[in-house]
């Protein structure tokens, strides 16, 4: 029985306790692991550049600006939603440096929903927080990782990253 548990932990692995358990690629290929940023608030967030919350982009790059001490922002370029982001990683980099000056971090272009949805956005779609679990509902929703790793907000795309809701929830 012993070797039957271990046998099947090692072939179906040991379950993410935590975002500091995930590994992504950055839009310009390079493995980073979420484990680099412990000890700062991280903000996941699903992107698109040719949305109605596209100019979101230019306030998650003020918010990564103003609490760099203390934040890290990751864009995650997506097209689970209309259609509405459609190119390639270049072109997705391209775009958001020149139309909102992005500097903050930008993952390879994943999927947050369906059957070949990211394991990250598995993870966050599923984990325990005070507002709400579930599927993604459009782009641009936004997770709160506090420094240990563990998600303590979600928030939808209607909520502006300047608000005072996220700023309340950085704060904390």
């Amino acid at each position: 029985m012993k070797i039957l548990v271990v046998f099947l932990l090692s072939f179906l692995g040991t379950p993410q306790k935590s975002v500091h358990d995930f590994k992504f690629t950055s839009i310009d290929g390079k493995e980073i692991s979420l484990k680099k940023f412990q000890g700062k608030k991280i903000l996941i967030v699903n992107t698109a550049s040719k949305c109605g919350f596209t100019p979101q982009y230019a306030d998650l790059e003020e918010l990564s600006k103003q609490y760099k001490s203390k934040l890290v922002v990751i864009g995650f370029p997506a097209n689970n939603f209309g259609d509405q982001e459609p190119e390639g990683n270049s072109s997705i980099r391209e775009f958001c440096q020149e139309n909102y000056g992005v500097t903050f971090l930008m993952a390879e272009k994943v999927s947050v929903k369906g059957a070949d949805q990211d394991p990250l956005f598995k993870y966050l779609t599923a984990a325990e927080n005070p507002d709400f679990k579930g599927d993604i509902i459009w782009n641009f929703e936004k997770f709160l990782v506090d420094e240990n790793g563990k998600l303590v907000r979600r928030f939808r795309s209607n909520v502006n990253p300047m608000s005072q809701e996220i700023i309340k929830a950085i704060a904390e």
